[in-house]
């Protein structure tokens, strides 16, 4: 396969040793296992990237910036948040100002937020952190982020400052554990799913789409994968997909892996719907996936979104499937749309009983076609100071 040819980087106290990736696979047996955490195992962050008047954002950047603020408020006000921007000194600013005028999450005061945030400088694209961020895996002894090439979701839009993101933290003293380099691979934080125990949950459209990993075919980017994260099975979703999404059907958007062997993922009951034909065969598909035991997924439906459009009449990808699993909160997209927004939430209930569910308006996101889940990123217990 083309990409054993790897070049893997350790990066030890200034020191760069550099492995091809059979070598690191061999090393991989003589140590401790390594894994993909999933989102609902213990974490020490979750990072974000900040909106500025460089990006996409610039023609609703008080609007989305207000949004923002109150996903930054309910992250920090429950764990460390790493805000990634290219001006810490006016970031920091604007964060100071808007806690003291704000009510705060958990009765928390704007010192102790701001107490909670760490900040790095650097140039960005734009803001989406779950795409560009470290992808974690995790042996009992160590932590091994993993740098995968972000190219604007197959080279639709810049990407040259966030592909380095990344690289630029790895030297910063914000991050515990090894840095390896697998920049020859194109990889999406929103594209793939892992339930912590070997099986991965992806699309078929997006990780074979068009300018990402070309010529690799389907069965080559499942054995690469399989190997890097030692997992046991992929589970491909071969349909699926919404109006407005730029990123070739990210799983994020349309199923996600919870705990106890549970899938929440969108459903569309409206057969006059755009949708209803592509999502109505992605649950039958779902239907048929099976745990490593054998045993079906318990299968929880989320709301379809009512059709939000944009100033031209373009549908915009609203989906509720677009969480954020914390320690003790899930953060999910709301849309202005009560009773969706009501009936999202109880599901989410029901897929994380002991942890609090807690809406964020994320109206201003889908205008640049994305949601909650993908400007985050969390970090594995460990691994943010």
């Amino acid at each position: 396969m083309g990409l054993i040819a790897n070049i893997i980087h350790q990066e030890d106290e200034g020191k760069t040793l550099r492995l091809n990736a059979t070598e690191f696979f061999d090393t991989q047996k003589k140590s401790k296992i390594v894994y993909l955490p999933s989102e609902w195992a213990l974490q020490s962050g979750v990072q974000l990237t900040w909106p500025h008047e460089d990006t996409d954002w610039a023609y609703m950047l008080d609007e989305v910036k207000d949004c923002y603020r109150h996903l930054a408020e309910e992250i920090a006000a429950r764990e460390t948040l790493l805000i990634v921007t290219p001006s810490v000194e006016d970031t920091k600013a604007e964060l100071a100002t808007w806690f003291q005028a704000d009510k705060l999450p958990l009765g928390k005061t704007a010192e102790e937020l701001m107490q909670n945030i760490r900040f790095f400088e650097c140039p960005t694209n734009d803001t989406w952190a779950r795409d560009h961020g470290f992808i974690t895996l995790k042996t009992e002894e160590e932590a091994q982020l993993v740098d995968f090439r972000f190219n604007g979701w197959g080279q639709k839009f810049a990407a040259n400052y966030d592909n380095q993101i990344c690289r630029k933290l790895m030297n910063s003293s914000l991050l515990n554990g090894r840095y390896l380099n697998s920049l020859d691979f194109v990889l999406e934080g929103g594209s793939i799913e892992s339930d912590g125990c070997g099986t991965l949950l992806t699309t078929t459209e997006c990780l074979t789409a068009p300018n990402r990993n070309e010529p690799m075919d389907k069965e080559e980017i499942d054995g690469y994968l399989t190997k890097l994260f030692n997992l046991k099975q992929i589970l491909w979703l071969d349909y699926g997909s919404l109006a407005g999404d730029d990123t070739d059907s990210h799983v994020d958007t349309l199923a996600r892996l919870c705990p106890d062997d549970t899938i929440t993922y969108v459903q569309c009951l409206d057969n006059e719907d755009e949708h209803y034909g592509q999502l109505h065969l992605m649950e039958e598909q779902l239907k048929t996936f099976r745990t490593l035991e054998g045993k079906p997924y318990r299968l929880l439906p989320l709301p379809m979104a009512s059709a939000v459009y944009d100033e031209d009449g373009l549908r915009l990808p609203a989906t509720y499937a677009n969480f954020l699993i914390m320690n003790q909160a899930v953060l999910y997209p709301t849309y202005n749309q009560p009773e969706n927004d009501a009936k999202a939430k109880d599901v989410l209930q029901q897929a994380f009983p002991s942890r609090e569910i807690v809406g964020v308006d994320c109206r201003a996101l889908i205008k640049q076609h994305g949601s909650l889940h993908c400007v985050t990123m969390q970090f594995p217990v460990g691994v943010l100071k």
